[in-house]
């Protein structure tokens, strides 16, 4: 079979049964993608396929052929990076790294989705899709909520997509803001 991976064609020989994540991984080398759970419920192996944010483990290699498959390395341009890649460092959207490739495909995938008029389950009026530009924070978790950070690195991960959106980020200060109840006060 013949996949075309980061625009480069690729020739492997599989078994029918070998998810695209392991066709990744083991036998082109490629192991940005992590293997998180194995059952498309963390989303470190999130990939895009024509454009579209997939789960790697949870897809098959040979449904793959003929599509254009584009893994974390292959965002940068050389050695530049993405958009995307800088502002997730500029914004600290990451700490161990390990669902870090993952996040970033997505959230390569969310700024398409919007571009193109995409709307999401809390989109106030689908007839009226939001713009990159008006695009709220409630919209960004929710669209990349299938990508989970165990070291919640969360606030990081919006505000690097606020970024490329050309949204000013929060500043990183964090604010802490503790209500006591009415009775304690008295």
């Amino acid at each position: 079979m013949k996949l075309t991976v980061n625009g480069e064609q690729q020739a492997l020989d599989l078994e029918p049964r070998v998810t695209l994540l392991d066709a990744l991984r083991d036998h082109l080398g490629l192991v940005g993608s992590k293997k998180g759970c194995d059952h498309g419920q963390c989303g470190a192996c999130t990939v895009l396929i024509d454009g579209q944010r997939v789960y790697s483990c949870l897809t098959l290699a040979v449904m793959q052929e003929d599509k254009a498959i584009i893994t974390i390395e292959g965002l940068a341009k050389g050695k530049t990076l993405h958009p995307v890649q800088a502002a997730f460092i500029e914004n600290d959207g990451l700490q161990c790294g390990y669902c870090t490739p993952g996040q970033i495909c997505a959230s390569v995938a969310l700024l398409d989705e919007v571009k193109r008029g995409c709307a999401s389950v809390i989109t106030p009026d689908l007839a009226r899709p939001p713009e990159l530009a008006e695009l709220s924070e409630a919209e960004i978790k929710e669209r990349l909520s299938g990508n989970l950070c165990r070291c919640s690195a969360y606030n990081g991960i919006v505000a690097a997509v606020q970024q490329v959106m050309g949204q000013t980020p929060p500043s990183p200060a964090a604010t802490v803001m503790v209500k006591e109840r009415q009775e304690m006060l008295t």
